[in-house]
């Protein structure tokens, strides 16, 4: 029936495949209308992120069920195939159940025709287990690639990048366990934002960062209403990219500071409760008037005046001259898998290029924009080495001598409050990288330049 979370798991995998929505927007609202608590809210958020993480596997599984392509199986009745495809293969839910209410979605959505073709392939799919439907595909792979991407559903061209990623620290061999991490759910880490906010008793603090802390469990929408936003949900590398630009080294009364590609603000957020301790004032930058809104909430809990402005970084950052600026570039988002899982499959190896030029102009407009002695953090949720490593090595290069790089991993390691494994890099930057599978954080890349 609609309104069950089956059907709030379709209609959100809808929106995914027809609209570009985004899950982690969208399922919460979905949620919401239709009434879903408790076991019920996490059948439905289960079925749309196992199933988004899945996908390419899936789409495998049931082209080969069917005996013909993907592509040529009715959107919304593949949507449908691919939600009871999870819960045959991967979920305990029993065969007759997934097989049926599928069936029944099917019927509904797209007719008693295709009702007879949805029964048809999940009867042929529910014949194998999962990791026997692995071995029959991977048999028939053309590269190690391939099978790689079978079995931990990434498209090929992504694992190429993460193990090239991995390559620049010398740890290949963790390209498997990086790849499985991206396919579990990640925990909820919250944090109290510094000056404003206590840890509150009774939680687990987070192994890295200070101001960081899990729930043991339920949801932490009632926390963050009740702290006013001075306790909020923000990954534990988003929390330590913005700690190592503010810890850096020590702050000087007055310093002037900028985050100049502000959205969704959780760093913003972070940034301003420091900025406030330290005697700092802090500006902010969002080119979409809807994200520079967001902006605006993440630091109404901070009794600090941040201005949001809605321009061009490239054009905005030479406002001013500013001590520490933040520049948390637009990215694939390719370090955020676990939680975006929609992103493997909608972004391209053609997007890079494209991303990465823009990055490194919003990097050397914010170069610019440094005060004599200033810092820029250049932060990306992806470990991408085009949109990392090659986008540094270049605005170093324009900068010339009046740049130079600081050690990012030291200063992480600073902050952190228990060792963390963080390899050198194979080109000798400083780069810091952090990674789901090592760190249980979002793969988040950190490198400080400052101005001579």
């Amino acid at each position: 029936m609609s309104g069950s979370p089956r059907w709030v798991a379709f209609d959100t995998l809808r929106a995914v495949h027809t609209s570009d929505a985004y899950a982690n927007l969208l399922l919460p609202r979905e949620i919401a209308k239709a009434g879903l608590h408790g076991p019920d809210a996490g059948l439905a958020t289960e079925l749309t992120y196992g199933t988004l993480r899945r996908e390419g596997t899936y789409d495998a599984i049931i082209a080969h069920a069917a005996g013909r392509s993907i592509d040529t199986i009715d959107t919304a009745v593949r949507d449908a195939l691919l939600l009871g495809t999870h819960q045959l293969l991967s979920m305990r839910v029993p065969a007759h159940a997934a097989v049926n209410e599928t069936v029944r979605q099917v019927r509904q959505a797209a007719g008693k025709g295709a009702a007879g073709f949805a029964n048809a392939v999940l009867r042929r799919v529910s014949e194998r287990t999962l990791d026997q439907w692995l071995a029959l595909l991977e048999a028939d792979a053309r590269s190690d690639d391939e099978r790689l991407g079978l079995r931990h559903s990434h498209p090929v061209w992504i694992i190429r990048a993460l193990r090239r990623a991995l390559a620049a620290e010398g740890r290949t061999d963790e390209l498997d366990t990086l790849l499985a991490a991206d396919n579990a759910p990640p925990t909820v880490t919250m944090t109290a934002l510094p000056g404003v906010a206590e840890i509150p008793e009774g939680v687990v603090a987070t192994p890295y960062s200070p101001i960081g802390f899990r729930l043991a469990g339920g949801d932490p929408g009632p926390v963050v209403t009740a702290a006013g936003g001075r306790i909020r949900v923000q990954d534990e590398g988003s929390q330590l990219a913005a700690l190592a630009l503010t810890r850096a080294f020590p702050v000087r009364r007055g310093e002037r500071w900028l985050d100049l590609c502000a959205a969704p603000g959780g760093k913003t957020a972070v940034m301003a409760a420091e900025a406030l301790a330290a005697g700092a004032t802090l500006e902010a930058n969002e080119l979409s008037p809807a994200r520079a809104g967001l902006v605006r909430d993440s630091v109404a809990g901070v009794p600090l005046d941040v201005p949001v402005s809605e321009e061009d970084g490239r054009v905005r950052a030479g406002q001013g001259r500013y001590d520490r600026i933040l520049v948390d570039a637009p990215c694939t988002g390719l370090g955020a898998l676990r939680r975006r899982p929609e992103a493997r499959w909608r972004k391209q190896p053609s997007d890079v290029p494209e991303l990465s030029e823009l990055q490194g102009e919003l990097l050397t407009a914010a170069v610019d924009a440094l005060a004599p002695g200033g810092v820029v953090a250049y932060v990306t949720c992806s470990p991408h080495l085009a949109e990392t490593a090659g986008v540094v090595a270049e605005a170093v290069r324009r900068a010339g001598e009046r740049l130079e790089e600081l050690d990012a991993r030291a200063v992480v390691a600073a902050v952190s409050t228990a060792p963390i494994d963080l390899p050198a890099q194979t080109d000798g930057s400083g780069r810091a990288q952090l990674w789901p599978h090592r760190h249980g954080t979002d793969a988040m890349s950190i490198t400080l330049l400052r101005r001579r």
